[in-house]
């Protein structure tokens, strides 16, 4: 494995609407993020992921593009931008944007002008098709409900948009539409970004002639999703955008991919693959419905286990996933898995533990280092998400009560993890001085940056530590480049445990998620690293094989109990 320079860092999402706002308008900024620079770096961050700050009429949280070369004025100026990139420098850290560029905005000034001459130049960089028999060009739903072809009124075309109607989807078979995206991309990393989290790539490449297929629901659609995994030729795209634009940069890359085919990891993420790295969403994936939020199997410790083992050992030795356990789109891992008697402190940090040292690189969240959880609404309209309110409706037509649809917007929604972040018990958690777009946490009081620095055995305490450890220099290789091999014993308890081993460096992670204590015994010595409780402990243990007598320990883990240890 080739190394790169992000190798052995740490990354941070920052939602900026929700982080700090710095001029009392109730909306986070980039001056705001500028002034908790020095709370990142203390905390342990190398990489700094900010989800869309471009124009925006924010139909989508600003996944909806109007001009890609403008800071939405919402966030502050492109002045502001270039003083966050040198703040960020001056403290050795890195930046990342959102590259947003399977679809645009309807009210960017490409689309504009394709709608007022659908046959001309600007209608080829988007799909605009005909109907069939007076409807719509196929059967697909999007992402958000409802069909992906909207009508052009007057016209008896429709335009495509997988995601919400304001956002058509870019032609990406139109050479002018790469050209101008490539073009864009290289401007930004020609001003100083070290790279992109690039949003659902996977949508650009669509199958000839948009067939219909069996529908999938009630309403005589199929999911979207269907089209694109037989969607052909989407790596001769990939490669394109890699060497005209990232590779000229050595520019990092994080990509969110569903829908990959099998055996083609080492294409997207190996030493040559399209991308640096990609998120892995095997344990999310292990807990969705079939239809929607309301027939999701919820949290099963042993589905959750078995899917991050599989794909850590699938990526073997030659790639590094992204390991998250929350961002933008996912409600806190926090809330959603450990269960209900583990979603305390202790349960968060053995979360974390299991989490930060997996291979891969890891990314946090904001407010995922001091134990955010999902936030309950009174009702529907207190919540601000697209995808929310359809979830919603969709959980009502299947015939749950209000309570229920509720509840599932609870554990689900995009909007736990946007609630603003927590800094301090003060009003409005010191988010802002303002009225907070959106509501926050009632728990602020009790959940903040401010109380937690003050306590040694807070969740943000003990992530200090934990990432200290990663990055401690005699740790450094072996949880960067070390493999990742699974503890096989007591498989059948709430036990999830790996070694990280690399050469003559054998280190233990354990953690107990069952109710019950949990002993487990060390063939070799063990030196404790970290733990997360008290009660955690190594025991010397003397074994009778026969007539050997063997010296070795044994490993105490109270319930939700977690430790580090160097065998």
């Amino acid at each position: 494995m080739k190394r790169q320079w992000w190798h052995g860092k740490i990354a941070y999402q920052i939602y900026p609407k929700s982080f700090c706002d710095s001029d009392g308008d109730g909306i986070g900024d980039i001056r705001g993020i500028i002034g908790k620079l020095d709370y990142l770096k203390e905390l342990g961050v190398d990489i700094i992921w900010i989800s869309p700050i471009y124009q925006s009429p924010f139909i989508d949280q600003g996944y909806d593009i109007s001009d890609y070369y403008k800071i939405d004025p919402a966030f502050g100026t492109m002045e502001d931008f270039d003083q966050l990139l040198a703040e960020a420098k001056k403290r050795d850290m890195y930046l990342l944007m959102d590259l947003v560029i399977n679809h645009c905005s309807d009210k960017h000034e490409w689309f504009q002008k394709a709608l007022r001459e659908p046959e001309g130049e600007y209608g080829k960089y988007f799909y605009f098709e005909k109907g069939k028999d007076g409807k719509a060009p196929s059967n697909y739903r999007s992402y958000f409900g409802g069909s992906v072809w909207e009508p052009v009124p007057g016209t008896d075309l429709y335009y495509l948009h997988l995601f919400a109607k304001e956002q058509p989807d870019l032609n990406w078979e139109n050479p002018k539409v790469l050209e101008e995206l490539f073009r864009m991309v290289n401007w930004w990393l020609d001003k100083g970004l070290a790279g992109f989290r690039i949003d659902a790539i996977m949508n650009v490449k669509k199958t000839e002639g948009f067939p219909d297929y069996e529908p999938d629901g009630d309403d005589g659609l199929v999911m979207c999703t269907r089209m694109i995994e037989e969607a052909e030729g989407i790596g001769g795209l990939f490669q394109k955008l890699k060497q005209e634009t990232f590779e000229k940069h050595d520019a990092f890359t994080v990509a969110e991919v569903f829908n990959m085919k099998e055996g083609e990891l080492e294409k997207f993420i190996g030493d040559e693959g399209y991308f640096s790295t990609m998120f892995d969403f095997a344990p999310l994936m292990a807990m969705a419905g079939g239809h929607g939020w309301y027939d999701a199997p919820g949290y099963d410790f042993f589905r959750w286990r078995q899917a991050l083992m599989k794909s850590q050992t699938e990526c073997g030795e030659n790639v590094f996933y992204a390991n998250i356990i929350e961002n933008h789109d996912e409600p806190r891992g926090a809330s959603t898995y450990l269960p209900e008697y583990a979603q305390n402190n202790d349960g968060t940090k053995m979360l974390a533990t299991v989490s930060i040292l997996l291979r891969g690189l890891p990314f946090l969240y904001q407010g995922q280092e001091i134990g955010m959880k999902n936030c309950k609404m009174k009702d529907i309209d207190e919540y601000n998400d697209i995808d929310t309110k359809n979830q919603y409706k969709i959980a009502r037509e299947a015939g749950l009560s209000e309570e229920e649809a509720m509840y599932i917007c609870f554990k689900h929604s995009r909007d736990n993890a946007r609630t603003p972040m927590q800094w301090n018990a003060e009003e409005n958690a010191g988010f802002t001085a303002g009225i907070p777009w959106m509501k926050l946490n009632p728990n602020y009081k009790e959940i903040n940056v401010e109380t937690e620095e003050k306590d040694s055995g807070s969740v943000l305490s003990y992530y200090k530590k934990l990432l200290a450890l990663r990055k401690q220099e005699e740790y450094r290789e072996v949880f960067t480049y070390g493999d990742f091999v699974p503890e096989m014993g007591a498989q059948e308890q709430m036990l999830f445990a790996f070694h990280r081993k690399k050469e003559q460096q054998d280190i233990l992670v354990a953690a107990n998620f069952g109710k019950e204590e949990i002993v487990l015994s060390l063939e070799k010595k063990g030196k404790m690293l970290l733990k997360n409780q008290e009660g955690v402990l190594i025991q010397e243990n003397t074994l009778i094989q026969g007539n050997t007598l063997i010296q070795g320990n044994r490993l105490i883990l109270p319930s939700c109990g977690a430790a580090v240890i160097e065998l």
